[in-house]
């Protein structure tokens, strides 16, 4: 590893960890250090595990994304002098003292746990390291959607293992990570057609749909005898089955046949077990044998179900006309095999419009490419964007962001909450399931994806249910109005929002307090046209004094995979919200209030 990789690395790992720390462990209290003629403005954490002060220098700090971290020191409790320590042992530190708060009285019970932390945030810092190396070795590839799928060599900046990747060799990732570019062809299996299930929302079948995929541009045809139907697989999975006993006893009595690997090269995007071809009409999202970040990814069969049902209801609500200047990438249909006594068998696969097929998908950039950290020595995806607007502009930069930050709001988050006033849904928009078209330059249309995601109002519930009664029998869709608020304030306005905002901040674009404003007066004037569940909703986020967040760093800590828990709730805490009026400490009294009761 080159030093420049490995100091990136460090100050990416340090930096994810201590903004989990501030957020949900211990914000502590702001200091000067005084190490220059100027002091730093520093973080000062007590550590009374290790009997220990740690300072942390914030070189850009910020009011609602993740603030920037410098040099770090820290001197024992019977010192006076300072020690620099570098990011990964203060990381530890961190780490340990996390653990000491949360322990009380039954402390070995979580001994496992913070073996098991510590395994992946190294995984995830090693990973970086990589991933910076491979990447400053190549030139930028531009702004077209594989390339910025493929650009996400930090990850989360809110998690404390953001590039951990368990499952997956250092080999097999130049191939299936998506950090490396690799292109590689799907497994196919043929099956029984009685044990097979699909179905779907499209004109055309699934079955059909994977046929017409396994032929494309493949060099033989694929065989398939009588009663047989084809099922596609991610290598890896194909992997992991073809050990399975279960598995193997169907191969045994000629009820499913294992056919190699066919038809045209995918390669992976941002969420690895999500595939994209320029020579295919479908992406398809597989289960994956890999622990990625916090979960092992799996494709439960209600998300089966809900891609098809959400896919209908977006068509019966003709959401593509009512809101022209968004679009929800559908999961219209599925395929999967029956396995007697498992309700998931692992081949389940979800197939996806690709709309993107097009030109490679140029000027389609996912938001959590656009407000990432910057690699070093380059600038950010976002400012090399706006600045590319502002050559054709005059005028101070600061006004061309804000109007690229208004673009943004038109078409990427005022159409989401008018879709949950008009219609009661609400979208699980995080950075990662957001993506925009700036191939002008500016913002001009929105896009959300994910099957997952997608949370049904009980109080639109008869409507919904009219539509698409199939949605009253699928787990997991409809939820109180109490709940869908607090997770759609998170993804929609902390976790996407508020990246933006700060990415803008970071690279010296914008103000944080004026684009804060922009965005409540942006909020407050929809409003004006909203008379349901938008309107309480904008009401929620701009008069609370919290705001949901994720605590990424306690589900860690107790070793939680968040897909699997029973209890959600746990997923998720508070923070100050420095949308409302206090914070921003408007004083301007001649505006009233626009969402007022």
């Amino acid at each position: 590893m080159t030093t420049i990789s490995r100091k990136a690395a460090e100050t990416a790992s340090f930096q994810s960890f201590a903004n989990c720390y501030m957020r949900e462990i211990d914000g502590g209290k702001a200091v000067g250090h005084a190490v220059r003629s100027k002091p730093a403005d520093c973080v000062e954490w007590l550590l009374h595990g290790d009997r220990i002060l740690m300072r942390a220098e914030i070189t850009s700090p910020s009011l609602c994304g993740p603030h920037h971290f410098g040099q770090i020191w820290r001197r024992a409790l019977s010192e006076t002098a300072w020690h620099e320590v570098s990011p990964m042992p203060a990381l530890q530190a961190l780490m340990r003292e996390a653990y000491r708060k949360l322990r009380g009285p039954n402390g070995d019970a979580l001994h496992g746990c913070e073996t098991e932390l510590l395994l992946r945030v190294m995984d995830s810092h090693q990973q970086i390291d990589i991933n910076v190396e491979h990447a400053l070795a190549k030139p930028d590839d531009g702004d077209h959607f594989i390339a910025a799928e493929q650009s996400l060599v930090f990850g989360h900046w809110l998690h404390p293992t953001p590039k951990s990747r368990q499952g997956m060799t250092f080999w097999q990732q130049e191939t299936y990570a998506p950090e490396f570019h690799g292109h590689f062809q799907l497994h196919y299996f043929a099956a029984r057609s009685d044990l097979v299930t699909h179905a779907s929302a499209d004109l055309r079948m699934a079955d059909r749909i994977v046929a017409d995929i396994a032929r494309s541009g493949c060099p033989h045809e694929i065989r398939l005898a009588d009663g047989e139907t084809l099922l596609p697989m991610h290598p890896l999975q194909a992997q992991a089955l073809l050990l399975d006993s279960d598995v193997q006893a169907m191969i045994s009595d000629k009820a499913l046949r294992s056919l190699g690997q066919a038809g045209p090269q995918f390669t992976a995007t941002s969420s690895v077990r999500t595939v994209w071809s320029r020579d295919a009409d479908w992406m398809l999202k597989f289960s994956l044998p890999v622990r990625i970040t916090n979960s092992v990814r799996t494709n439960g069969r209600d998300e089966l179900d809900a891609g098809v049902a959400m896919a209908r209801l977006v068509d019966r609500l003709r959401l593509a006309s009512t809101l022209p200047s968004f679009r929800i990438i559908k999961d219209p249909a599925f395929i999967t095999l029956n396995i007697p006594g498992r309700r998931e068998s692992g081949f389940e696969t979800i197939l996806r419009e690709n709309p993107f097929r097009t030109r490679g998908g140029a000027g389609i950039v996912m938001l959590a490419a656009l407000t990432a950290d910057p690699l070093p020595g380059r600038l950010s995806r976002l400012e090399r964007v706006v600045r590319q607007v502002h050559r054709a502009e005059s005028g101070a930069i600061t006004a061309t962001a804000e109007t690229w930050f208004r673009r943004y709001l038109t078409c990427a988050v005022e159409p989401l909450i008018e879709l949950y006033d008009r219609h009661g849904i609400a979208l699980e928009a995080h950075q990662q399931n957001s993506l925009i078209d700036i191939g002008g330059g500016y913002p001009r249309l929105g896009f959300y994806r994910d099957n997952q995601g997608f949370y049904l109002s009980e109080r639109h519930r008869p409507s919904i249910a009219r539509a698409v009664p199939e949605t009253e029998t699928i787990g997991s869709l409809y939820f109180p109005d109490s709940e869908i608020r607090d997770r759609f304030a998170y993804y929609l306005i902390v976790n996407q929002v508020f990246s933006v905002i700060s990415r803008m901040a970071h690279d010296g674009l914008a103000d944080e307090m004026d684009l804060l404003r922009i965005l409540r007066e942006q909020l407050e004037n929809l409003a004006l046209s909203l008379n349901g569940l938008g309107r309480d909703f904008i009401r929620h986020i701009l008069d609370e004094g919290d705001i949901g967040t994720k605590a990424n760093l306690a589900t860690r800590l107790v070793d939680v995979d968040e897909l699997s828990s029973a209890n959600g709730h746990s997923l998720y805490r508070k923070m100050p919200n420095p949308l409302n009026l206090e914070a921003l400490s408007i004083t301007d009294t001649r505006r009233p209030h626009a969402i007022a009761s």
